[in-house]
């Protein structure tokens, strides 16, 4: 999934500095709690962090679903109107296929009088 790399690094510079580590060290597929150590307080206080380095709300009922650094990135780009992957929006154009001619109507047999 390609993401926008200033918001992803504005968010992980968000978790570093709330963890006291390098924003390079963590990965976009780290679990919140289980691979960052994050409790239930922790999220919300980082999700407020991002609220506010965004200007954004992030309603509680949203909460539930981001459970990785990817789904939080995603989640801003998702709410900032940016595009959550470089995959064009609309289906690729069909080749055309070339037309045949027409068929010609076969000249009639003109009776010599």
């Amino acid at each position: 999934m390609a993401t926008d790399p200033t918001i992803s690094l504005k968010i992980r510079t968000a978790l570093g500095e709330y963890l006291k580590r390098d924003p390079a060290a963590i990965l976009v597929t780290q679990h919140l709690r289980e691979d960052l150590g994050l409790d239930s307080m922790a999220v919300i206080e980082l999700l407020y962090r991002i609220e506010e380095a965004f200007d954004l709300q992030i309603p509680d009922q949203d909460l539930m679903g981001l459970t990785t650094v990817g789904h939080v990135v995603g989640y801003v780009e998702k709410r900032l109107g940016k595009p959550a992957s470089a995959a064009p929006t609309k289906k690729p154009a069909k080749p055309m296929k070339p037309k045949k001619p027409a068929k010609q109507p076969k000249p009639k047999n003109k009776k010599k009088s």
